[in-house]
Order: C-alpha cells, then sequence, then structure tokens
C-alpha cells in the first residue's frame, strides 16, 4: 500500500484506491489551470465564457420576478467574500444573495446565484476586480443546493519529469482502475480544511469538547509554516501573548474572518462562545462540518485498510438509492441484513444503490456489523460520542449526521492533451463530478504528490 502525504493523513485520508505510480506534477501553476463551471439538475451549465446564447436555467424568464438569476465568475475569490462585496455594491443585505455551492477560491469558477428583489438593470452597479456577474432571467424561488447536480472541471497539471508514453499509460490506467472500482472514494478534499493551515476540524472538535477558547485559539494562533511569513508571525505572538488588543494591530488584513473574532474579543476578552457569532454562519457550521468529515475520512480509510470492499455490501453496511440523475438519496437508506444482502449487491452492481458510510452526528447511527465495529474503535481513539455533536450553547454548530456514500462516480473524463513546454510536459483534463465531492479527491490518485502544498493542492 502507497504511502500517503503527512497532510493527508492529518485529513483522515490514509490510503489510494488505484495502484499505479503517480505521474507527479502541479495543479495551479495559474489560477487558469483550474476552472470549474456548475450544472444544475436541469443540465444547465453555468459558463466561464459566455456563449452566444446564455442559458436559460431551471425555466428563468425574461418576466421579472423575485429572484434575478445570473451567472457569477470569479478568479481568486472566497465565495463568502464574492458574494459579500456584491451585495455591498448593490445596497443589498448578503443573505438576498443565494448560491448552490461553494466553489474553489484559487481557480477561475462560474455558477449561479439568485438575488432578491434586483432587476436585470442594476447589475451594471457591480464594478470588482476578477467578478464579472452576468444576469439571464427571473426565477419565482432562489438557489439552493437540491438545484446543483454537479461540476465539470478542466484542469492542468504541470511541472510533469516523466515521458509522455509513461504519463499517459499511467492516466489511463489509474481511470480504468476507477471505472472498474466505480468510482473514486468519496473523501472529503483538501478544501474542507484547508491544506495550507488544516486546522477546521481541529477547531471543531474543540467545540464539540466544549472549549471554545481552545477552538477561539486554535482558530486565530495556531501558526503553519506553510501560510504566509507576516500571518505566521503574527498567529505566534498571539499564541504566546493571548493579547487580542496588539493582535488586532498586527493581524493581515487578508485575515479577515481573524480580525472580525479578534475586535470582539479585544471588547469581550472572556467571551470565547460568542466571539463565534460574529462570523458568518456558513463559517460557524463549517468548524463541526469539517470534525465529521475527518471522521468520514478515517471511516473509509479504515475500511480500506481492513479490506472491506467500496462496490459491494457487508451485512450491517447503509445502502442508498440512487436519482436518475445519478444523485444518492442519502435519506433513503436501508441496512444490509443476511435476507437482504444478494439483493442490494445486486442493485450495487446496477447503479440504483450505493454503499453508505455515517457522517457522524446525533441523528445519525453508526453502521452495524464489521464496519461498525471500525467505525466505534475510530470515535473511541477520537474521545468523542454522537451526543457531543449536539451544541448546546450555539445550535447552529451542531451536527445532526447524515450518510456520504463511499463512491462517487467521475463522469466524462478525458485526457485532452499531453505537450512538452520549458518546464517539462504538461497535460489538460476534464471530468465532471456530483455536487459535494472534490476533485482534488481524483487529482492526488492521478499525481500521487509527495508534499501536497509543492504540488498545489
Amino acid at each position: 500500500m502507497q504511502i500517503t502525504p503527512e497532510i493527508d493523513r492529518l485529513l483522515g485520508i490514509e490510503v489510494y484506491a488505484t495502484k499505479p505510480n503517480g505521474i507527479g506534477g502541479k495543479i495551479r501553476s495559474v489560477t487558469e489551470d483550474f476552472q470549474v463551471e456548475e450544472v444544475l439538475v436541469d443540465s444547465s451549465k453555468a459558463h466561464i465564457i459566455p456563449p452566444k446564447m446564455e442559458v436559460q436555467a431551471l425555466g428563468a424568464t425574461l418576466e421579472q420576478q423575485r429572484h434575478l438569476i445570473c451567472v457569477l465568475v470569479k478568479q481568486n475569490w472566497d465565495n463568502f467574500l464574492a458574494t459579500k462585496n456584491v451585495a455591498i455594491q448593490l445596497g443589498l443585505e448578503q443573505n438576498s444573495l443565494q448560491i448552490a455551492g461553494i466553489k474553489d477560491a484559487k481557480a477561475i469558477t462560474a455558477q449561479y446565484v439568485t438575488i432578491e428583489n434586483l432587476t436585470i438593470e442594476d447589475i451594471a452597479n457591480v464594478n470588482l476586480k476578477g467578478v464579472q456577474i452576468r444576469p439571464i432571467g427571473y426565477l419565482r424561488n432562489p438557489l439552493s443546493v437540491f438545484y446543483l447536480l454537479g461540476n465539470h472541471f478542466k484542469i492542468k497539471i504541470t511541472n510533469i519529469t516523466q515521458n509522455q508514453a509513461i504519463v499517459h499509460e499511467q492516466v489511463n490506467q489509474t481511470i480504468n482502475e476507477i471505472t472498474k472500482l466505480g468510482g473514486i472514494p468519496n473523501f472529503y478534499g483538501h478544501q474542507r480544511f484547508g491544506t495550507t493551515r488544516p486546522i477546521t476540524h481541529f477547531v471543531g472538535k474543540a467545540i464539540l469538547e466544549g472549549n471554545f477558547e481552545q477552538a477561539a485559539l486554535l482558530f486565530l494562533a495556531k501558526p503553519s509554516p506553510d501560510e504566509h511569513p507576516e500571518s505566521r508571525q503574527a498567529r505566534t505572538e498571539l499564541q504566546q501573548t493571548h493579547d487580542f488588543k496588539t493582535a488586532l494591530e498586527h493581524y493581515p488584513k487578508q485575515l479577515r474572518y481573524e480580525r472580525l473574532m479578534l475586535k470582539y474579543l479585544n471588547e469581550h476578552p472572556n467571551d470565547f462562545v460568542k466571539a463565534f457569532n460574529v462570523l458568518p454562519l456558513k463559517l460557524q457550521a463549517l468548524f463541526v462540518q469539517a470534525y465529521q468529515s475527518y471522521l468520514f475520512n478515517r471511516f473509509l480509510s479504515e475500511r480500506v485498510k481492513a479490506g472491506l470492499p467500496l462496490n459491494k455490501a457487508e451485512v450491517g453496511d447503509f445502502i442508498v438509492g440512487v436519482e436518475r440523475t445519478g444523485l444518492p438519496m442519502v435519506n433513503m437508506s436501508q441496512t444490509v441484513t443476511t435476507q437482504n444482502q444478494d439483493r442490494a449487491n445486486e442493485a450495487i452492481s446496477t447503479g440504483r444503490m450505493r454503499l453508505a458510510l455515517p457522517i457522524v452526528g446525533f441523528k445519525q447511527k453508526l453502521s452495524s456489523g464489521i464496519m461498525g465495529e471500525l467505525e466505534q474503535h475510530v470515535l473511541q481513539q477520537e474521545g468523542v460520542n454522537l451526543n457531543d455533536f449536539r451544541v448546546t450553547v450555539n445550535s447552529k454548530m451542531g451536527g445532526k449526521g447524515s450518510l456520504r456514500t463511499v463512491l462517487t462516480p467521475v463522469k466524462n473524463f478525458q485526457l485532452l492533451s499531453i505537450f512538452e513546454n520549458t518546464n517539462g510536459l504538461s497535460i489538460s483534463l476534464e471530468f465532471m463530478l456530483l455536487r459535494g465531492c472534490y476533485a482534488t479527491v481524483l487529482l492526488r490518485e492521478i499525481i500521487k504528490p509527495q508534499n501536497l502544498i509543492d504540488a498545489g493542492f
């Protein structure tokens, strides 16, 4: 079994699903190398480059209704900050803008956004560097995650030192193994936790333990060797002094969320619970969600290490139905028993159902059988139980739990080109993944990077 990088292991990703050696190389040498275009359940796609005829997503009409739907194209923008700044320029509250899914910050991305009580003419007031917003019509209802099918990716991998024949063969072998398996292991990817500073799940665990002071100081003051030296220095000073006033003076302006919390703690130095309330609601929820994601990754890694199949159910496993679109129906689950195991595996083999593992929460049971024993062992190692996911002092941070499929299909994969330049070999790929799934999880199987930071993850 190939050894995964240390950062992968910190995130609970301890295994590879494929055997071929990685091709090496780097993603995101420039922002244009990582492009994401959102696809909705009606197959409409948000294009980065405007098509001659803009797609009328979700039956949008030019007859004015409550919600204006637009394509939002952004480059090197965090989703929260992009929508916040668009709202400011339009003179609206941020919650007037609704998106279907969060997109990569270090990328060029196109996605749909609905804006409440706005006209097509009003969009002309938006003027932000790295942001383009194109109106396409009106809808009666706002966007939500339920309208999102997935994302189409166009990726360039650069700085590859191997020759063309080897690269071509290794990529094809890796994709063939993934196709035979039925998809890639559905790990939560590096963006869920932060690659240069992967601490989000540690903050979440401290919140579950009721230690909000530790959670705040982890978020604010735990430095990383891979972040900008100015940020690292500011965090180190705060870690040593716990002086929020001085930290507020020294923290770089780009650490916007940290500065929000520091401003509150400067005025209320012991109120660590309410210090989290100054953050956007989605960010408040992200900490515990990241810890749930880490536990899911560990469960999936343990399943692979134990030699249990990913495309076949054992007694005690969960299985979920699959929509015609290919999206899993995680609210329609069954537990596999000795009586229904054959039927379950027939449904998995024909694509009507998929194997699933729990996202731990206070409303989600663990698996039973062998997989359940592995999950219990992980929770014992972590020192947490299901009831810990009720965060009574801030219910927005709690986690009900759910199920997540073990595998996710890779659709329409194409190796578009292989070409040489002064920095070695480069390849261009495109593929589609369903919502909630991560391109970096597929790319790590192809590249098998030794150092995730150097490889652009």
